[in-house]
């Protein structure tokens, strides 16, 4: 496409889409959101630049192949599952970890379900760039 209005636009647009997609990843513990809502709108960010710019642009413009952000996702989601074994739970059992904690505050809380949801994620995201760009590419 050759509008100019629409690349401009475009540029910005793409790059709130990604921080609004990482805002759902963290948000998803407690309330709506998560690894496969926040996945689906970052990759929403990286089809309406391949709309604009071209499939080609958007493959240089994320830098890594869409499949092999997939497969680390995969990867990472398995390792949150296997790391309850790890403390003879069951798998996929929630694990946390507090950084900081002193007697009377928790810290910072950190768990396996968040590297869980950050696999989910980037799977999510990997796999739907890699459906559209071979659907555009297509065309």
């Amino acid at each position: 496409m050759n509008s100019v209005i629409l690349r401009a636009g475009t540029r910005y647009l793409s790059g709130l889409l990604l921080v609004f997609s990482l805002y759902m990843l963290l948000r998803g513990h407690n309330e709506p959101g998560g690894g496969f809502i926040g996945g689906l709108i970052g990759a929403t960010g990286f089809v309406l630049y391949a709309i604009a710019c071209g499939t080609t642009d958007a493959r240089k413009a994320l830098r890594i192949s869409p499949q092999n952000i997939a497969v680390t996702g995969l990867g990472i989601a398995l390792l949150a599952g296997i790391a309850a074994a790890f403390f003879e739970d069951a798998l996929f059992t929630g694990q946390w970890l507090f950084i900081g904690a002193t007697e009377d505050d928790k810290g910072l809380p950190l768990s396996t379900v968040l590297v869980f949801d950050i696999g989910v994620y980037l799977v999510v995201f990997g796999s739907t760039l890699t459906l559209v760009f071979a659907m555009e590419e297509e065309i």
